[in-house]
């Protein structure tokens, strides 16, 4: 029954997305016996909040408030009998969603938006699409911008940050990620872009960064906002996001195909011009004194205790390997390292787990040299390589 109610869903969506709204329609009042939707970043969870703000002719907030929860763990709501001044809404969704990165529900709550028109519609839709370009389209309509105008373009604008360009691209409000098609496969590559593997402070603080960037002239100046992207989707695993989303929605008892997103993820990376900086970095001292793997010092002494450190940037990964002909003592005192080989062979090697610092104690007592061999993010090929000459 699950399945069916999704499809009849699913429907209902399509032909309300094929509804361009040519011209605005001005009415006196509004009523609708009934307005229902989902808030996805992830499905929100059941008992989120969900907020819909009454605007009036000129497009600002009246006061008006109607207040509900979301009512499932797909993230669904419905308001019945809603009477407003006119058929303009801002919809707020707050609460915890379930992350498809860490397979899990989120360990914070974040806010989305919709800003939409009623007119023609029973069901609205909230996700990180619609709330992007929120703030966009009331600066547009606040300059002269009609209402529909003013939300096309400003989807077109939040598309093109992504390298996406689709002029019959449906309202943001009635797309939904668990709905297999291309635009709902943009909705779903671009929401695994934003989230990375950022906590949801940190979602929400990129959210109201780019909305702030993009607010005036549509256009995301800032490189470290760039940066933010493309850091996230350069190291997304994609069969892994797909097979968490397909289980989750298993979970909930509803059978449905997952969208195609990963086809716009690599035609992100494969078209976008910002730079990536999400680098692993080697600090010259860590806490145990200087560097073996810092990238300025070679000669060390024999004897000497030295830290073995580099601080890993959420999301990336690290295995060092080392090359010696001799023995290196490493003491217990051990940070963030993880499957580390110290069994009495020549090649050893270190492994980084979760992100942040990570250090241990070595001291080498035999003169020779020690080649290190560094690969990050999963790369078969070493990124980084060092000799150090041991006296």
């Amino acid at each position: 029954m699950k399945k069916i109610a999704l499809l009849s869903i699913a429907a209902i969506s399509l032909i309300l997305a094929c509804k361009k709204e040519k011209v605005d329609v001005q009415v006196a009042t509004f009523t609708k016996n009934k307005i229902s939707g989902v808030s996805q970043k992830g499905p929100f969870v059941n008992g989120s909040s969900l907020s819909i703000f009454e605007l009036d002719n000129s497009f600002a907030q009246t006061g008006k408030v109607f207040n509900t929860q979301i009512v499932d763990n797909l993230g669904s709501f419905e308001v019945n009998n809603l009477s407003l001044q006119t058929q303009y809404a801002k919809l707020k969704a707050d609460g915890y969603y379930f992350n498809e990165i860490t397979n899990s529900n989120s360990q914070g709550p974040i806010s989305l938006y919709a800003l939409t028109d009623l007119y023609y519609k029973s069901s609205v839709n909230i996700n990180l699409l619609s709330t992007l370009e929120a703030s966009r389209a009331e600066y547009l309509i606040s300059s002269g911008l009609s209402f529909s105008a003013a939300k096309q373009q400003a989807q077109a604008d939040v598309l093109k940050m992504f390298f996406i360009t689709k002029p019959s691209m449906p309202e943001s409000e009635l797309l939904n990620i668990a709905f297999n098609n291309d635009d709902n496969a943009i909705l779903l590559a671009i929401s695994v872009i934003l989230q990375g593997f950022r906590t949801e402070a940190e979602l929400s603080q990129l959210l109201g960064n780019i909305a702030t960037d993009i607010r005036v002239d549509g256009v995301l100046s800032s490189p470290i906002n760039g940066s933010a992207l493309i850091n996230s989707a350069k190291l997304l695993d994609t069969l892994q996001i797909r097979s968490n989303i397909e289980n989750k929605y298993n979970a909930l008892g509803i059978t449905t195909v997952i969208p195609r997103f990963e086809k716009y993820i690599q035609q992100f990376l494969d078209s976008n011009t910002y730079t990536f900086t999400n680098y692993v970095s080697f600090p010259e001292y860590g806490i145990y004194g200087i560097n073996l793997l810092n990238t300025t010092d070679s000669v060390f002494l024999i004897g000497t205790f030295y830290s073995f450190s580099a601080n890993i940037p959420s999301g990336t990964t690290l295995k060092v390997e080392y090359d010696f002909n001799g023995p290196i003592q490493i003491t217990s005192s051990i940070l963030g390292w993880v499957d580390i080989s110290i069994s009495p062979v020549i090649l050893r090697s270190f492994i980084s787990g979760q992100f942040g610092i990570h250090d241990v104690r070595m001291r080498p007592n035999v003169v020779g040299t020690l080649d290190l061999f560094m690969y990050e993010n999963f790369s078969t090929t070493p990124t980084r390589v060092k000799r150090i000459y041991l006296q």
